[in-house]
C-alpha cells in the first residue's frame, strides 16, 4: 500500500462541508467534498477508498490548500499523476493541486502542526456580485488598528469555550494560537478587503467565524481589546458576538513543519470550522 497525500482546493458554496455524510436530506444524497473525492478515487482504484482530511470545514466554507491522504492499493499510477487523473473526473468546484507519496505512518490530520484560516471581509458594501459567494460584505468601515488590538489577545494556549458552537464534541476547548492578525488585501476592482488570518494547532467548531463576527461586532459598538479579553476569559458563549457567515472563510494552508503544541488534547474528537 502506498500512502498518497493530496493538496486540494475547493469552492465550498455547493457543499455541505468537507466530511462525508451517510444521512440524506429529503431522500437526496448530501453533497460533501470528501464524498465526491472518495467516489472518484473508488472509480480509479475499483475498490473502496477511505480519504482522511486535515480538517473538517463546515458547509459553505472554502479551501485553498486542504490536505488529505489515502492508501492506494495499486502501483500503476505514479504519485504525481494523481493530479491529472483525478482532475479529469472531478467536478469543477474541486481541484487537486498536488499529489505525492508520503511515509506509511503519515496522517494528514494527526501529523499536522498548524492550520491557517483566512476570513475575507469587504467593508462599506463595496463587494461585486461575483465576489459575494466568497466574502462577508458589511455596511461599515472598521478601524483595523482596533481590530488588531483585539487580535493581539489571541496568542498562546487559550480556552476558546466562548467562541465555539453549541454541539462541539471536542474533549478540550483549549487551543494554541501561533498568530492572529487583520490586514488589507487588494480585491480589484472593488478596492481593499480586510482579511483576518489565524494560525493554530487546531480549531473548535465555528471558532474562526465566531471570533471574526465577534471582533467586527465589538469594534462597531465601541468595545476595546480589554473587553474582548474579558469575554474570552469568561468562557461564556452568550457573551460572544454574532457568528460571521461561512462564505468568507477559507482553509488557507496546513503545515507539517515544526512541533505541534499540546497535540494530545486535540487529537481525539477534534472538530474544525
Amino acid at each position: 500500500m502506498r500512502n498518497i497525500l493530496l493538496t486540494v482546493s475547493y469552492d465550498g458554496t455547493n457543499f455541505s462541508g468537507w466530511q462525508r455524510q451517510d444521512k440524506s436530506d429529503e431522500k437526496k444524497p448530501v453533497r460533501t467534498v470528501q464524498g465526491e473525492l472518495e467516489k472518484v478515487l473508488e472509480s480509479v482504484h475499483k475498490t473502496k477508498i477511505n480519504l482522511q482530511g486535515s480538517g473538517r470545514t463546515d458547509s459553505g466554507v472554502h479551501a485553498v490548500r486542504q490536505k488529505a491522504n489515502f492508501l492506494s492499493p495499486i502501483d500503476s499510477i505514479p504519485a504525481e499523476k494523481y493530479v491529472v487523473a483525478l482532475n479529469s473526473l472531478l467536478p469543477d468546484d474541486i481541484r487537486i493541486l498536488d499529489s505525492k507519496e508520503v511515509d506509511e505512518n503519515f496522517s494528514s490530520r494527526f501529523s499536522a502542526v498548524t492550520r491557517t484560516y483566512r476570513y475575507f471581509i469587504v467593508p462599506s458594501n463595496r463587494a461585486l456580485a461575483t465576489q459575494m459567494p466568497y466574502v462577508w460584505n458589511i455596511k461599515n468601515e472598521p478601524d483595523i488598528e482596533k481590530l488588531n488590538a483585539m487580535a493581539s489577545v489571541l496568542k498562546g494556549e487559550l480556552n476558546f469555550a466562548t467562541f465555539t458552537a453549541a454541539g462541539d464534541q471536542s474533549k478540550s476547548t483549549f487551543r494554541y494560537v501561533e498568530n492572529a492578525r487583520f490586514f488589507y488585501e487588494d480585491l480589484c476592482p472593488c478596492g481593499k478587503a480586510i482579511v483576518f488570518e489565524i494560525t493554530a494547532n487546531a480549531f473548535l467548531w465555528k471558532m474562526v467565524r465566531s471570533l471574526t463576527g465577534s471582533m467586527i461586532f465589538f469594534e462597531k459598538n465601541g468595545y476595546d481589546e480589554k473587553y474582548f479579553k474579558e469575554v474570552l476569559d469568561s468562557c461564556d458563549r452568550s457573551k460572544a458576538g454574532p457568528t460571521a457567515p461561512p462564505q468568507g472563510l477559507f482553509l488557507w494552508d496546513i503545515s507539517y513543519e515544526g512541533v505541534r503544541h499540546d497535540a494530545d488534547y486535540v487529537k481525539e474528537n477534534s472538530t474544525e470550522d
